[in-house]
């Protein structure tokens, strides 16, 4: 992974990456015409991806209110990504929120801890299946991205629980990895 820092380190740079979930294309959340970037390849307009930070004080100086996080934390580290709304507008797109997720990987968080907070994306094309192999997302993006990382094959792993919270009730926005109830538990 030393590769990768030095290489998402550049501005502009985007990566794929094997996430604790699916194999992702990351870029600095920090740096915004990295994210630009991440958002062209994807074809993405209004529809901000995930970002994926090593602890909540990453995710504060970032800019994310500490008063949202400190809410959901009980869902962290893990797969259950929390729709959250801040004020970033090249993070969100517009839309006032945004998915985060504090992973439960002991490698991805060495490299967040490098890098900080990387905004994240399922790596494929609209409409295509995400990429469990690396070979997949060559496929997809070829030379667009700067770096690829093989973490094997991905196919048993299920993309993470995307959560929002309404009124002090938990809406599920997508089921994955972790079943939540909509009370808020984590049911097996």
């Amino acid at each position: 992974m030393k590769e990768v820092v030095s290489v998402l380190m550049r501005p502009g740079a985007i990566a794929v990456i094997p996430t604790d979930t699916v194999y992702g294309v990351v870029a600095r959340a920090a740096d915004p015409q990295a994210v630009a970037r991440l958002y062209a390849l994807k074809h993405r307009d209004h529809k901000p991806g995930t970002i994926i930070a090593a602890s909540i004080d990453q995710l504060v100086e970032l800019g994310i209110p500490r008063r949202y996080l400190t809410a959901v934390e009980q869902f962290w580290p893990g797969a259950v990504s929390v729709e959250t709304p801040h004020d970033i507008e090249y993070l969100h797109q517009g839309t006032g929120r945004q998915a985060i997720r504090i992973p439960d990987d002991a490698e991805l968080i060495d490299l967040l801890n490098q890098t900080g907070p990387l905004q994240t994306s399922s790596a494929n094309l609209p409409d295509q299946p995400p990429a469990t192999t690396i070979q997949e997302a060559k496929a997809y993006f070829g030379d667009a991205v700067d770096v690829y990382v093989d973490g094997g094959d991905l196919s048993g792993r299920p993309p993470s629980t995307i959560i929002r919270i309404i009124d002090d009730a938990i809406e599920v926005v997508r089921q994955g990895a972790v079943h939540i109830d909509e009370y808020g538990r984590i049911t097996h």
